[in-house]
C-alpha cells in the first residue's frame, strides 16, 4: 500500500472529476484550438475557453489574461524573464524555489539585470522592511513565493503587494504551494501570479498557470504559432496568444479546469482546515521526541506542509526507510537552494505534505513510525 504525503510535488490521488475530464478531453476534444474553422476546432476552442473562464473566475482575472504553461516553472520563465527584458533591477526573496530563484540568477550572471535577494523573517514586519530597503529607483520588479514549498511558511504577500503599488513595480507571486489551499485574488497586489495545475489544484502533471492583471507588459520568450495574425512574422501583443505559442495542451487544461470546479465545491478553507488538523496532529507526535527537529515557528503562518529532520540521520535515509513502509515523502534540498541556505540545513530535510485526500490516523500513524526510527537510531 501506498500513502503520499509528497503532495508538494504533485497531488495524488486526483479527484474522480479530473480523470473523467481527461478521458472526455482524449474522447470528445481531439481538435487544434484557434486552428481552424471546422467543426472538431471549433468544439476545442470552446472548450479551452471554457477552462480559461473558469481559471480567471477563481483567482478575480480576465480570461483573456490567463495563459496556460507547462508548469509553474515555465510560468514564472515567462514572467521574470518577459518583465526583466531589457535590463533593471530585480529583488527575490530569500525562499524563493529555484524556478524563480535560476531565471533571476542566470540573468544577473549575464549582466542584463541587477539582483537582490531580501531576508525572510519569522515576523512579516521585518520581512517587508527587508523588501522596503532593497528598493532603488531602478527597481523594476519584486518575486516572492506565497508559501515556502520547503518549510510552508507563508509570506506577507498582501502586504508586498502594497509595497509594490506604492513605489510602481511589478509584483510576481510564486503560487505553487498556495492556489487550492488559501484564496488568492490577483485584484490583492499581485500582478503575475504563477502557480502549478498538479499540485493544489489537482490537474494533471505538465500543467501551470501564469495570470496576470494586464498592467504590465510582459514580453515573450517563445515565438511561434499562435492561430492569430498567421501572416505576420512578428510575435502578436495580445493576450493569451503572445504568450502561448504552440498547441496548448487542451488535455491538461481540461483537468485544471475539472480541479477547479473540484476546489470550489470543497471550499478552500475547508481543505485547508482538512489539510492544516493533519499537520498540527503530525507535529504534535514528533514534538515529543527531542531527537526531531521541526521546522516551524510559533510566529509565522503555515500552509499544509511540514519540514523536519531526525538528528544523525540524513534526510534521504529518513525518506527511504519510510519508504520502505510505503510512505512516500521527499526527502533533501526539494529545488530550493536559497531557503536551505537560510534554514542552515546542510543536509536538506524531509517534507510531509497531506491532500484533500489524506487521513488524519495515516499522519499519527506516520509521526510514530518516525518517532520510532529516530529513537532506534540514536541508540
Amino acid at each position: 500500500m501506498i500513502i503520499n504525503f509528497d503532495n508538494a510535488a504533485t497531488t495524488y490521488p486526483k479527484p474522480p472529476s479530473v480523470k473523467n475530464a481527461v478521458i472526455q478531453a482524449v474522447e470528445q476534444f481531439g481538435g487544434n484550438s484557434g486552428r481552424g474553422g471546422h467543426a472538431l476546432a471549433m468544439r476545442t476552442s470552446r472548450a479551452l475557453y471554457s477552462a480559461r473562464t473558469v481559471a480567471a473566475e477563481f483567482f478575480g482575472a480576465q480570461p483573456e489574461n490567463v495563459v496556460f504553461t507547462l508548469n509553474c516553472t515555465h510560468a514564472l520563465n515567462l514572467a521574470i524573464q518577459g518583465i526583466m527584458k531589457g535590463g533593471g533591477h530585480l529583488i527575490m526573496s530569500s525562499m524563493e524555489h529555484n524556478s524563480a530563484a535560476r531565471p533571476g540568477a542566470q540573468l544577473a550572471l549575464d549582466k542584463k539585470i541587477t539582483l537582490s535577494v531580501a531576508r525572510i523573517c519569522d515576523d512579516d514586519s521585518c520581512t517587508v522592511q527587508n523588501f522596503r530597503e532593497l528598493i532603488r529607483s531602478d527597481t523594476k520588479a519584486i518575486v516572492c513565493t506565497i508559501a515556502s514549498n520547503v518549510t510552508g511558511q507563508l509570506m506577507p504577500w498582501r502586504e508586498l503587494g502594497r509595497l509594490c503599488r506604492e513605489h510602481n513595480i511589478c509584483f510576481i507571486a510564486d503560487g505553487a504551494q498556495a492556489c487550492g489551499v488559501i484564496d488568492i485574488d490577483i485584484s490583492e497586489g499581485i500582478n503575475i501570479l504563477c502557480t502549478a495545475g498538479h499540485k493544489g489544484l489537482y490537474g494533471i502533471t505538465g500543467t501551470g498557470l501564469l495570470i496576470t492583471d494586464g498592467k504590465y507588459k510582459i514580453s515573450p520568450i517563445i515565438q511561434g504559432g499562435t492561430g492569430s495574425a498567421s501572416k505576420s512574422l512578428r510575435q502578436p501583443d495580445i493576450l493569451p496568444d503572445g504568450l502561448e505559442s504552440g498547441t496548448p495542451c487542451i488535455i491538461g487544461a481540461m483537468s485544471v479546469k475539472a480541479g477547479i470546479e473540484f476546489i470550489r465545491r470543497k471550499g478552500t478553507d475547508k481543505i485547508f482546515a482538512h489539510e492544516d488538523r493533519i499537520c498540527r496532529s503530525f507535529v504534535r507526535e514528533l514534538e515529543k521526541n527531542k531527537n526531531i527537529t521541526i521546522y516551524r515557528n510559533p510566529h509565522s503562518s503555515y500552509v499544509p506542509i511540514v519540514s523536519f529532520n531526525a538528528d544523525g540521520i540524513p534526510s534521504e535515509e529518513l525518506a527511504e526507510e519510510l519508504a520502505g513502509h510505503g510512505y512516500c515523502l521527499r526527502a533533501g534540498y526539494h529545488c530550493a537552494a536559497l531557503a536551505h541556505t537560510q534554514l542552515g540545513t546542510d543536509t536538506g530535510t524531509v517534507r510531509f505534505a497531506p491532500s484533500v485526500f489524506s487521513t488524519e490516523n495515516d499522519g499519527i500513524t506516520l509521526a510514530n513510525l518516525i518517532n520510532n526510527i529516530a529513537n532506534r537510531k540514536k541508540l
